[in-house]
């Protein structure tokens, strides 16, 4: 009886570990309480996990790079533009619109657009005519049904000489100077202009103000 018992023991110290706290051969060691490995990753691994990839780093060096220098391409352009002021180009004043013989009798309106001028030819010879209105400066159109320049802006009217008969105008409009060069083609000059000046003497008769063809 009493040896069946201590067999008893020893089997049970077997399976628990026995007395030293040693476990049985083929068995897994217990675990201490309190020391059970955490469910989710530990402190460590997570700050691991959250660092960023070189290939992130690379991107976000790129991004930084790319503003700082589009920022500083800006501000150099921006600088460069104050060696650059704004201009207004005019057209050119001194030109050449053909020879005498290109222009039959009346009034001749191809260059109005790019030079702003007439082409009048008459019975006293040809003549250039400055496409503005001496009232305040608009440009008038050719009516080529009534005979007549008439200003769209106050309704200033001219024959084809253009001298002022009706409307606000106060006198005939300009006319620039012409000349023929040494190829025989016409030169006009906008930047000389001869004028009927109201209740005074006309020019339109001066040298360089008609061509006698």
């Amino acid at each position: 009886m009493a040896e069946s018992t201590v067999q008893g023991q020893k089997a049970v110290g077997g399976v628990d570990g026995g007395a030293d706290g040693k476990a049985a051969p083929g068995t897994a060691a217990a675990k201490p309480a309190g020391q059970a490995k955490p469910a989710g990753p530990g402190l460590g691994e997570v700050f691991l996990q959250d660092e960023p990839t070189p290939q992130l780093v690379s991107t976000r060096r790129r991004i930084v790079t790319g503003s700082i220098l589009g920022v500083l391409t800006v501000n150099f352009l921006m600088f460069l533009r104050f060696f650059f002021p704004r201009t207004l180009f005019e057209p050119k004043t001194v030109f050449r619109i053909g020879y005498p013989a290109d222009f039959g009798f009346g009034v001749d309106t191809k260059f109005q657009n790019q030079y702003r001028i007439w082409v009048v030819r008459n019975a006293e010879g040809l003549f250039i005519i400055y496409a503005r209105c001496t009232h305040l400066g608009c440009t008038p159109d050719w009516k080529a049904s009534e005979n007549k320049f008439k200003c769209p802006c106050h309704g200033s009217g001219y024959d084809s000489e253009g001298i002022n008969f009706e409307g606000p105008a106060p006198r005939p409009m300009d006319r620039a100077h012409v000349e023929i060069d040494p190829e025989g083609q016409i030169v006009v000059d906008t930047s000389r202009l001869y004028s009927w000046p109201k209740g005074e003497k006309s020019h339109f008769g001066d040298e360089g103000a008609i061509l006698k063809v």
